[in-house]
């Protein structure tokens, strides 16, 4: 005789309560809050922009008087005027500037590049070490090497040039762009490296027809940022140009200002945004690169 065992009585099924619908009138008035808010989050953040565009096309004595954007007396003179009120016209210092950052773009793009590929892939005595060190000078302020430097330039014969304003590019001086090309080469497959040296390439083929081609959103970043950087660079070419026919934009839009006289603000405003005109594009074009240089993907 067999022992029958009973079996257990099946649980009996737990409703489960329907997911809570949304209210589709409490999502849109969420949705129009956040956006209300970012919209004036916005425009409080370009309201200063939105002003200085408007006050270049008022006249100067009316600029500090009127704080809204609401234009009463549409004045070009100051376009105009503002293109020949100083010594040279003003595309003479935008040359100026445009010489210097092309120079500074190149300088950081080949220097940077070479020495970031070293730290990344290439073997040497107290790599580690150097690139502590490398990292420390990010942290190092501009004025204290200021002194040295100038003096250094001075010896040379090279102030009142554009050489102090561009030689130093050429001498990986710009440990950010290092750090985040570093990161960037890091991100690409070694294997890319051992396929190239198995072909019989050494490092600067390696680097010029493997690395290059994939590095090009870290090199768009470091070109964006340098021209960036450099074009609104107001306190270097003060320290060493002193002519005035070498004065770069930033430099050339003081002398709108004078302490003992009257100041030509609407002038100075008219300049100021059409020196602006140039940043607003390279940022607008170039965002996207900016966008991969930053998020430092690899290879592909």
């Amino acid at each position: 005789m067999t022992d029958l065992q009973e079996s257990p009585a099946p649980l009996a099924a737990v409703p489960q309560r329907p997911a809570p619908r949304r209210r589709p009138g409490r999502s849109l008035a969420r949705s129009t809050v956040k956006h209300l808010v970012l919209i004036a989050v916005s425009v409080v953040m370009i309201y200063p922009l939105l002003w200085l565009l408007v006050s270049s096309f008022r006249p100067t004595e009316v600029i500090f008087r009127t704080p809204g954007l609401w234009i009463n007396d549409l004045v070009l003179q100051n376009y105009t005027g503002g293109w020949t009120a100083l010594a040279q016209p003003f595309g003479h210092y935008i040359v100026n500037s445009a010489i210097v950052v092309v120079g500074a773009v190149a300088g950081n793009l080949f220097a940077c590049s070479l020495a970031a590929y070293a730290f990344a892939r290439c073997r040497f005595r107290f790599r580690t070490l150097w690139f502590a060190i490398m990292l420390i000078t990010v942290m190092v302020p501009i004025h204290v090497v200021l002194v040295p430097q100038y003096i250094l330039f001075n010896n040379l014969g090279w102030t009142n040039t554009f050489v102090p304003l561009i030689l130093p590019k050429f001498l990986a001086t710009d440990s950010f762009f290092i750090f985040l090309m570093v990161q960037f080469i890091r991100g690409i497959p070694r294997e890319l490296d051992e396929a190239a040296r198995i072909d019989g390439c050494g490092h600067g083929r390696i680097f010029l027809r493997v690395m290059l081609p994939l590095m090009g959103p870290a090199l768009a970043t470091t070109a964006i940022f340098t021209f960036i950087w450099t074009w609104s660079d107001f306190f270097t070419p003060l320290i060493y140009l002193t002519d005035p026919n070498a004065h770069t934009v930033p430099v050339a839009l003081k002398q709108f200002l004078d302490a003992t006289s009257g100041s030509n603000w609407g002038a100075m405003f008219a300049m100021s945004i059409v020196t602006l005109v140039p940043l607003f594009l390279v940022f607008l074009f170039g965002q996207r690169f900016l966008v991969k240089g930053i998020a430092t993907t690899g290879g592909k």
